[in-house]
Parts: C-alpha cells; structure tokens; sequence
C-alpha cells in the first residue's frame, strides 16, 4: 500500500460539506469528496465516473496553517433570461495551508500522482476560483502507513505565518497578560476512523457519485488528533482513537519534501497599464 501526499496552499479554499442553496459553507479543513473530486478531475473522469476505487481510499489531512473564515456576497443573473438570481452568501477559508493524503493500492496511487504532474483538468481547492498557490504534489508516492506520512511531513506554513507566530509566541512569553500560545509543531490530524471504532465526528462526505443530476454522499466517520512536525526531521507526537509511538523508529527514515519551485501565477498574464495624465 502507497501514500501519496499533497501539498493544499492557496489564497482561498472551500471545502463545503453540507452547502445548500444560497449559503455555501466551508468546513475548517479538507473534505475527502473535495480532494477525491480534484484528483477525479486530473485524471480526466467526467462526473459521471465510477467512483469507487477512489472512495475506498484512506484520507487523512494534517494543519499546517490554519487560515481565516471570510464571508463573501455574490450575484448572479440567468445565462438566458438574464434574470437576476437570488442572492448568495459563500464562505472561504484565507491564507490556508494543508498537507492531504491518500493511502491504497499502489497502481492507483501512482497513477493519480502521474495525473497530478499532467492533469486533464487544473486543480483548484474546492470551487473553481481557488486555484492552488503552490505545486500540490509533495514527491513520489511511499509505501509507509498514512498516519506517519502524515507526521513525518515537513511543516509546510508560509514563511511569514512562521514570522508572526514566533513574534507572538516572543511576546507571550515576555508578559503575563498574554494567554500563550501553542506551540507550532503542535498541529490537528483529520483521518479517517477504521471500522468498528467510534469516530470523533461524522460528515456526510464519502463521494458516492458526482453526476450533477443526483450527487450522493455516504456518512464518513473521522478521527482526531495532534502531531508535532519539525522541518526536516520526524516528529514525536499523539492521536487519540489508538496506540501511537512515542517517537520514531530508528530503522524509519524521515519524509522529505520535494522542492518548491518559484512560481508565480500571474507571470504569464499580459498586464496593460493605463497611461498617466499629465
């Protein structure tokens, strides 16, 4: 069995597990339907695809940098009638980082981690207009347990979240007044629970069709718990819902991130500036 992990970074995310109608919510994380969905549509299926393969899969999202919630107001009209539709409220999550992973068969994992580095359609981070900041792959695919690819991940926060947690954690530390904070290694895990065990929470969020004449969705059981990754090392950390080592095992050898390349997504757009009047 493979782990694939992938890298979730973007200025807007919406991972919306029970949206209806005009106000469109997000969850605080990645949902497995929206990250199924994204590796669904790099691999060219339409949405009248069988799913199941990708549904048995086992997920799991790590923390890295938590975000904000920003509440957006949107209009639309109708393409044909140019009636104005009805007013909708949207919800997004800000300057997140996340690290996903998908465990399973390993022709699967490989195939999907192809199709990521070439995908039949772009990636976005749950609705069309959240394309991802940085390349989603994080390296070839590992045969190891997803837990511990998870915790073994290098901390993937942008540099200047790291600035301002550290000047924070400073400040707290030098006056009593400021509750502190916790510390950075110290991230939530998301994964799903095994059967027979009683999960944590329960989302409606096990993709059982697309097809957008009738989507479906199974209940999906989940698991939490805390890990402390350090940049490139392993972590020592602890889940609740099972046994977990207290630190790593030597014969173990810790994950390494793939480079980063520079990237900038707005290089390639023809950029006019209005003369100035004088």
């Amino acid at each position: 069995m493979s782990v694939l992990l992938l890298r979730l970074a973007g200025p807007l995310q919406a991972w919306g597990s029970a949206a209806r109608f005009t106000r469109r919510t997000t969850e605080n994380a990645p949902t497995k339907s929206g990250v199924l969905g994204l590796l669904a549509a790099a691999q060219g299926r339409t949405r009248r695809a069988d799913l199941s393969d990708l549904a048995a899969l086992e997920f799991g999202v790590r923390v890295d940098q938590p975000g904000a919630r920003l509440r957006d107001f949107q209009t639309a009209h109708h393409a044909d009638t140019q009636k104005a539709m009805p007013l909708s409220e949207r919800f997004y999550l800000t300057d997140a980082v996340f690290v996903a992973g998908v465990r399973g068969e390993g022709r699967l994992i490989d195939a999907l981690y192809e199709a990521l580095l070439e995908p039949v359609f772009l990636p976005y981070l749950g609705r069309r207009s959240c394309p991802p900041s940085l390349p989603v792959t994080m390296g070839e695919p590992r045969d190891i347990g997803l837990e511990e690819a998870l915790r073994e991940a290098p901390w993937q926060a942008s540099a200047w979240y790291r600035r301002e947690l550290a000047n924070f954690q400073e400040s707290s530390a030098a006056s009593s007044d400021v509750d502190p904070v916790p510390a950075p290694e110290d991230l939530d895990l998301l994964l799903d629970c095994p059967a027979g065990e009683l999960p944590d929470v329960t989302l409606r969020d096990l993709p059982l069709s697309f097809d957008p004449s009738h989507r479906r969705y199974g209940l999906r059981g989940i698991r939490t718990g805390r890990t402390g990754p350090a940049d490139g090392s392993t972590p020592a950390g602890r889940t609740t819902g099972g046994p977990s080592p207290a630190g790593p095992s030597p014969a173990r050898t810790p994950a390494v991130s793939a480079p980063v390349p520079s990237h900038d997504p707005v290089a390639g757009l023809p950029i006019s500036v209005p003369p100035r009047n004088t």
